[in-house]
C-alpha cells in the first residue's frame, strides 16, 4: 500500500531494501515504506526485527555497525543517498536522536547542542536563533546549559538528544525509541514535543516499543518481523488492528501474542 503516490509528495523513500551484517546474516530482507513530507510514520516491531537496521541504512550508519546495502535503495527528498556518507545526508535535511540518547556526558547541554550544529556552519546569530527554537520546545534545557549532560536525568538527557538533532534543522528527523525507559509523564511531554516538531513542517519517522503512543500520532505505520515488513496502513486501521492490539497494545489475551503477524503480510 502506498500512502502518497506522487514521489514529490514523499520526505524518506526505503526501496526493496535490503541489508546484512558480515558474510552471510541478512538483516532485513526487501523492506518498502515511506514517509510524506511533513507527516509522522511509525515503525513497530519487537526487539531484533530490524528496526534499527532500518534507521542505520537511512542515516548511513551501517557501515559503523558492520553492516552494508544488499539491493534496494534509500532516497532523501528525492535524492538517491544509498552509498552517501552520515554527513552529506545531514547536510541533506536529515537528523536522528539515537536509541539509548547517546548525549556527550563530559560534555555541557550547550556544548552538545552545539554540536548538533556542526555541519550546517552557521554564523553565530543563526546558531542562537535554533537554538532558542530547541529551547522553545524543551525549556527545562535553557536552566540546564552549564551543566554536564551525563549528570541529567533520563528524560533530560532525551530532550537533550533530540534537542541536539533539531540544531540542524531537519527536513526528516529520525527518533529511535525516544519513549525507552521514560516515566509516563516524561513520555507524554516526549510525544507533545514530537507532535510540535510535525506541526512545524519536519517529517518524522518513529521508531517505538510503545505502539500506543507511536501509533496516537503517526499519520501511517508499518510492521517489522524478522527483517520484512508484515502488516502496514494508516495508525487508526493499526489501532484496532486484533494482531497488533494482542502483540503491542495489550488490548488482548495474552495467550494471542504467540500466533505472530506474518499471516497478515
Amino acid at each position: 500500500m502506498n500512502i502518497a503516490l506522487d514521489p514529490g509528495d514523499l520526505a524518506l523513500v526505503v526501496d526493496d531494501l535490503s541489508v546484512r551484517y558480515g558474510a552471510t546474516s541478512v538483516a532485513l530482507e526487501h523492506v518498502s515504506l515511506s514517509v510524506p513530507k511533513g507527516r509522522i510514520v511509525s515503525l513497530l516491531g519487537p526487539n531484533g526485527a530490524g528496526k534499527s537496521t532500518v534507521m542505520r541504512a537511512v542515516s548511513g550508519l551501517l557501515g559503523v555497525h558492520g553492516g552494508s546495502v544488499i539491493s534496494g535503495r534509500v532516497e532523501l527528498l528525492g535524492a538517491d543517498v544509498t552509498r552517501a556518507r552520515s554527513s552529506v545526508r545531514v547536510k541533506r535535511g536529515l537528523a536522528q536522536a539515537l536509541e539509548g540518547r547517546q548525549v556527550f556526558p563530559d560534555l555541557t547541554v550547550a556544548e552538545n547542542l552545539a554540536s548538533g550544529a556542526y555541519v550546517r556552519r552557521y554564523r553565530r546569530a543563526q546558531e542562537q536563533e535554533v537554538r532558542e527554537r530547541v529551547l522553545h520546545h524543551f525549556p527545562r534545557l535553557a536552566d540546564l546549559m552549564d551543566r554536564k549532560a551525563g549528570y541529567l536525568s533520563g528524560g533530560e538527557q532525551q530532550m537533550l538528544a533530540i534537542g541536539r538533532a533539531l540544531m540542524s534543522r531537519p527536513s526528516v528527523l529520525l527518533l529511535d525509541e525516544p519513549s525507552l525507559g521514560l516515566a509516563p509523564k516524561i513520555v507524554e511531554t516526549v510525544r507533545d514535543v514530537i507532535v510540535d516538531i510535525n506541526r512545524e513542517g519536519t517529517s518524522i519517522l518513529l521508531v517505538e516499543q510503545n505502539a500506543a503512543m507511536a501509533l496516537s500520532i503517526a499519520a501511517y505505520g508499518y510492521v517489522l518481523e524478522g527483517g520484512r515488513v508484515v502488516k502496514e496502513g494508516p495508525a487508526d486501521a493499526l489501532r484496532c488492528d486484533e494482531d497488533i492490539a494482542a502483540l503491542y497494545l495489550g488490548m488482548v489475551a495474552a495467550d494471542a501474542a504467540g500466533k505472530g503477524l506474518t499471516h497478515g503480510a
